[in-house]
């Protein structure tokens, strides 16, 4: 059983490191105008960016839920 979830842990690991690269880059010249680009700026994802960003929060969950699980298993 150990072993099983290690390996899940091992491609989930994997598939969010390979999600969070595929994101585009959210800097831009903010940090010259003090931010008021975050600020006045911010739209809603969409399209494919609103996937990765989903992909990325059930990977991460998931990724958690992996580790208290095998922090469950290896103290007992």
């Amino acid at each position: 059983m150990y072993n099983l979830i290690l390996s899940l842990m091992v491609v989930v690991c994997v598939l969010l490191i390979i999600v969070v690269a595929m994101q585009p880059s959210k800097t831009n010249a903010a940090n010259l105008t003090g931010g008021a680009e975050q600020l006045f700026g911010k739209q809603k994802a969409r399209g494919f960016e609103a996937f990765l960003i989903r992909v990325t929060v059930v990977l991460g969950t998931i990724f958690m839920l992996l580790a208290f699980a095998l922090a469950y298993i290896s103290s007992k």
